[in-house]
């Protein structure tokens, strides 16, 4: 028994110790699938990554995962050949440069006018002119005389006296009109018992004449030129600048509020202001002229003190006075106002302080004679005339960032 039990035990261990061979195949196999698999994956992982690290042909990505390729760059064809440098013949001796300047210039405008008549003193040449800036003269590079706009108010007297006198001035006023330059500026005012203001400053001609083809019928018979006159100082009083009062009118006065001596004071008060009168009426004044009894005389004494009020007007101002008889006058007239109020000199001079740092720079001009003296004028019987020289006192030089 114990022999048997011994051979049991021995053959129960060998069969425990002995291999089983099913199991043993299917773990090789799937351990041999898995090394398969893990192989094509792998295989496959080495093509996906060698077609996206190949550069495409047109350059640019092909997979979601792969880097970006640069395009190629395309073959640079040759550069075309440089033009041929045109060939310019200078003048023997002369040499090739280039210059570039710039210079700052200055133009002055001046009037230059009689103190006692203000009439323009013309025929003046560009050596009787010296130009100073800051105290320094400077050499005056150009030279010319020209006509210069004007800022005037067109004065008429519209009152229901006479026909003779409506008449007068509607030719005064239209010839008047037809000789104004496009830079011009003309306001246009009436005057009866009240002073209207027709236009304001303008430019346009087209504006002047509808104002005074407004003027049909007068309301009023009364005239008056102080008023007026007064009230048209006040207003150009705050305009710069020199400014003209064209006044047509028979020059009496009814029923003004302002008298002779106040409107005389403000004239006096109004600087840069001329003042040109026309007489309207002449026609009517040579027609009764001479004519006896009580009313011609106060007739004639009551033209007389008109015509002499509107002289002193023009007088004071160093401007003029007309009186014409006919209309066939008007034209000499007024061209007369144009050459007086239109006249300047034009100098042109490079400062001989080039900074342009805007600084304020003060000019001063004076005239001299041929040998450099001081100018004297006199008139025909050899009496000295005084003039005034009317230009701007300084100017603001130009600075680097402008």
């Amino acid at each position: 028994m114990k022999s048997l039990t011994a051979a049991a035990i021995s053959a129960v261990l060998l069969l425990a110790l002995a291999p089983i061979p099913a199991p043993a195949q299917q773990s090789s196999q799937q351990q041999s699938g898995s090394q398969q698999s893990s192989g094509q994956q792998q295989s496959g992982s080495q093509q996906q990554s060698g077609q996206d690290d190949a550069a495409p042909e047109a350059g640019g990505p092909t997979g979601d995962n792969g880097s970006i390729a640069l395009p190629k760059k395309k073959e640079s064809a040759e550069p075309a050949p440089a033009p041929e440098e045109p060939k310019v013949k200078n003048p023997p001796g002369l040499q090739n440069f280039s210059l570039h300047v710039d210079v700052p210039v200055v133009t002055v405008d001046v009037g230059v006018l009689l103190e006692k008549t203000h009439q323009f003193v013309s025929n003046l040449k560009q050596q009787n002119f010296r130009v100073y800036e800051d105290g320094k003269e400077q050499q005056i590079t150009n030279f010319q005389q020209v006509k210069a706009p004007i800022t005037a108010v067109l004065l008429v007297e519209f009152a229901s006296t006479s026909y003779y006198f409506v008449y007068d001035m509607r030719n005064a006023a239209y010839t008047f009109a037809e000789q104004l330059q496009p830079d011009d500026y003309i306001a246009v005012m009436t005057y009866d018992m009240h002073t209207n203001i027709l236009s304001d400053f303008t430019q346009d001609k087209r504006v002047v004449y509808n104002a005074l083809n407004s003027l049909t019928i007068p309301t009023w018979r009364e005239t008056n030129i102080f008023d007026a006159l007064y009230m048209t100082l006040d207003r150009l009083s705050r305009i710069e600048g020199r400014k003209y009062v064209i006044l047509i009118g028979s020059g009496r006065d009814t029923f003004s509020k302002i008298t002779l001596d106040k409107t005389l004071a403000k004239i006096k008060a109004t600087p840069n202001v001329t003042i040109f009168t026309m007489s309207t009426g002449g026609w009517v004044r040579a027609m009764t002229e001479g004519r006896g009894g009580f009313g011609g005389q106060l007739r004639d004494m009551d033209y007389l003190q008109a015509d002499n009020e509107m002289q002193t007007f023009a007088r004071m101002t160093g401007g003029m006075h007309f009186a014409p008889r006919f209309t066939g006058e008007l034209p000499d007239d007024f061209a007369a106002i144009n050459e007086s109020i239109r006249n300047q000199y034009v100098l042109t001079y490079t400062p001989s302080n080039t900074k342009q740092d805007g600084t304020y720079r003060k000019l001063r001009v004076e005239l001299v004679d041929n040998e450099g003296h001081p100018l004297r004028m006199q008139d025909e019987k050899h009496k000295p005339l005084k003039y005034d020289i009317i230009a701007r006192d300084g100017y603001k030089a130009k600075e680097q960032v402008e």
